[in-house]
């Protein structure tokens, strides 16, 4: 394969991931890195590396994701290249906040950050705190990281990267909607809607669509959350991403919890649950196992409650997550008859939960 094929199959690849086709472009980037490397490219065989493990991120294979950008690292520095060395750092540090490990994540994410502001580079400054605030909201640190979220936005807005721009507005959609504010929520998530459908972006409109779906579930609008979910569920298997998949499942198992219908809920809860033991991600797990504890609860299994929920707060402060302790811990409190929800005030949550069943966003 001469140098020009080589760049061809590259850009294949390239095209089918701006697609979200992702399985597809994985195919083509593997061709181009086995061309390149081949010639002994070290450029190539690093473009190839860094594009592999961002294809591998999005559908949730995060241990090949580190692995392919740990390789595009060490070919950064064989080439000198400082930059692509630091992009490959903030990418490790994105697949780790993906398997629930949000400590080396924030490590990882402000070294490149202090590297970035260091080059005055706006765009890559934009994305680590982007990063960093996903990573935040992850620990369960909602308020910081609705501010790092808006100002992440505020300098996409300026380099006018409407793309950027959607996934902040979802950003700040799901920390609105954990911080109990579920109008804002609804209202950051409707306008990312309009831009990624504007813009013909398949997975922004899949994930824009899930958040929608939440924030009317917040509301109680449960018809509506459920036709948004369909909507993403439809998108999401076009595109064949599971990590955003999942959580959609969890949402549908949660609407149909609220509804009654327990049958349906426990399907949707295993279904996730599945595809979160595939992906490793184990705050998802937690949101699972605490979906089939309550419903063990309300149908009066209280010893089956008691171990998923016990192992969901064992879990929840093995991984260090936060909101989910609050949740897991009031779901336990209420199990004992003494329902306590202080945790969500002491986070700066404006949360209040009652009786069961409990919708949890």
């Amino acid at each position: 394969m001469d140098c020009s094929e080589i760049q061809r199959q590259f850009e294949k690849a390239e095209a089918l991931r701006q697609k979200s086709r992702y399985t597809e472009s994985l195919v083509f980037f593997k061709k181009a890195l086995r061309g390149y490397s081949s010639l002994r490219d070290l450029p190539g065989m690093l473009y190839c590396r860094l594009s592999i493990g961002d294809v591998h991120r999005m559908i949730g294979n995060y241990d090949l994701a580190e692995k392919s950008y740990a390789a595009a690292a060490s070919l950064g520095k064989q080439l000198g290249d400082k930059v692509a060395v630091a992009d490959a750092g903030m990418n490790i540090g994105l697949s780790l906040r993906g398997k629930g490990d949000w400590k080396n994540a924030l490590v990882a994410l402000k070294k490149a950050l202090v590297f970035y502001k260091k080059q005055n580079d706006r765009q890559a400054v934009a994305f680590s705190l982007w990063a960093i605030a996903g990573t935040m909201r992850i620990r369960g640190d909602i308020p910081e990281a609705i501010r790092a979220y808006k100002e992440a936005l505020k300098l996409f807005r300026q380099l006018r990267l409407r793309p950027s721009v959607g996934y902040c507005l979802c950003g700040l959609g799901g920390t609105h909607r954990i911080a109990g504010l579920f109008r804002d929520s609804l209202a950051y998530y409707r306008q990312a809607n309009r831009m990624f459908s504007g813009l013909k972006d398949i997975f922004g409109t899949a994930y824009s669509h899930c958040g929608t779906g939440n924030a009317y579930r917040m509301l109680g609008q449960y018809k509506k959350a459920l036709a948004s979910f369909d909507r993403a569920s439809v998108l999401y298997g076009k595109i064949g991403d599971r990590v955003s998949y999942s959580y959609t499942l969890w949402s549908m198992g949660t609407t149909h919890k609220m509804l009654g219908d327990y049958e349906k809920a426990r399907y949707y809860f295993r279904t996730a649950g599945e595809l979160f033991k595939k992906t490793k991600d184990p705050r998802g797990l937690i949101y699972c196992r605490l979906g089939m504890g309550e419903i063990a609860m309300l149908e009066g299994r209280k010893v089956r409650a008691e171990r998923y929920i016990g192992d969901s707060v064992r879990q929840a402060a093995y991984y260090g997550f936060k909101v989910e302790s609050c949740h897991a811990g009031m779901l336990r409190s209420y199990l004992t008859g003494k329902i306590r929800t202080g945790c969500y005030n002491r986070l700066g949550l404006k949360l209040a939960f009652d009786r069961a069943p409990f919708n949890i966003p």
